[in-house]
């Protein structure tokens, strides 16, 4: 059984609140003003709150404040009641971090469905997704619910690649977004001189293409191609585009989902910019293990393209080569069958990354 909180001064509209919500099966506590109230709510951690805004001895927007520098009670859905109908003071209300609000008199429907709302709201925000297929066809469903839609897609079907086979490529319509479920795919750039400018390795759990979609352009960024043998699945641009722009709150927890940590990528692109080479190799190594692409075991490891592996640390092929070649001679990687890379000394590896 759900919690709400009422926090409201005015007996007749306290007490008529509370008994519509306990007739809707939810468990209801009341306070009749600010101070009361906030300290049942530290006390009870409701599931949602519904609260006046001219109170004795705390206000409504005090009462918020000061649950929001909580962080037990900061992600508690907040409803303001309020007999005022001008706009600063609703505005003022929601910029604090109100969910929604209420304009007395207030009809039952509209008191239900607005905690109802908040609720759901609430409950999906919670919800935790797999970064893998099956938690992306969780949420778009859980999502579909959420926002009454029907026509995104519930289930996708993974397509095989075979190595040096492109995804998509720069210049091209834009048209899907891609998860890896296994293998590796490359990314890059093609120079006016047809030379290609490695943008990043990606393994399982990894997703392509979201830039792309985001763009104005409506076309590719960049190219893909598989490195090695690899299990794609292919989401289309309409379920992504609907997913982004449809509900901000939707949208962040969806791109968080999809990101591939964007933040770390731009930090480590930071990072490059001011590291010598030998710290810029030792970290793309690092990078590329830590997101599954090399691995300390041959038999898992692929062979990178040592032209590709110097466009993505910004050097030349023979200084890239010179690099591997004395961590090689130092014992921190080994160079197996095929030219794999094989990480031996990960530590150390991580170490030259920081330190150099």
């Amino acid at each position: 059984m759900k919690k709400v909180l009422i926090i409201e001064d005015n007996k007749d509209v306290r007490e008529n609140t509370a008994d519509i919500l306990e007739l809707s099966n939810y468990k209801v506590s009341t306070a009749e003003n600010g101070k009361i109230g906030l300290d049942l709510a530290m006390k009870l951690l409701p599931d949602v709150i519904v609260c006046d805004i001219m109170m004795p001895e705390l206000n409504g927007y005090e009462v918020l404040q000061t649950l929001s520098k909580n962080t037990k009670t900061a992600s508690i859905p907040f409803i303001f009641l309020t007999a005022k109908t001008e706009k600063t003071d609703v505005r003022k209300g929601m910029n604090l971090g109100a969910d929604d609000y209420l304009t007395k008199p207030f009809s039952e429907t509209e008191l239900l469905e607005a905690i109802d709302c908040r609720l759901k709201k609430h409950d999906f925000l919670k919800m935790e997704f797999s970064r893998n297929i099956k938690g992306v066809s969780q949420f778009i469903e859980e999502a579909s619910k959420f926002l009454d839609l029907e026509h995104l897609s519930r289930d996708y079907t993974a397509k095989k690649y075979n190595k040096k086979e492109l995804v998509f490529m720069e210049g091209n319509a834009a048209n899907s977004l891609y998860f890896i479920e296994c293998g590796v795919v490359k990314t890059f750039k093609t120079t006016e001189k047809g030379k290609e400018f490695v943008t990043g390795f990606y393994g399982t759990g990894h997703f392509v293409g979201q830039l792309s979609l985001l763009s104005d352009h409506g076309t590719y960024m960049e190219s893909a191609a598989i490195l090695e043998e690899a299990e794609l699945y292919e989401i289309p641009k309409l379920d992504f585009t609907t997913l982004i722009h449809g509900n901000k709150d939707v949208a962040n927890k969806f791109v968080s989902l999809v990101s591939n940590n964007l933040v770390a990528m731009q930090e480590e692109m930071m990072n490059v910019a001011f590291a010598t080479v030998r710290q810029r190799v030792a970290r793309a190594l690092v990078h590329l293990h830590t997101n599954g692409i090399l691995s300390n075991n041959e038999a898992n490891g692929i062979s990178i393209v040592r032209e590709d592996f110097a466009g993505l640390i910004g050097t030349a092929t023979e200084t890239a080569i010179r690099m591997l070649t004395e961590f090689k001679d130092e014992g921190f990687i080994s160079i197996g069958a095929a030219r794999k890379i094989v990480i031996e000394d990960i530590e150390a590896l991580e170490a030259i990354a920081v330190f150099g």
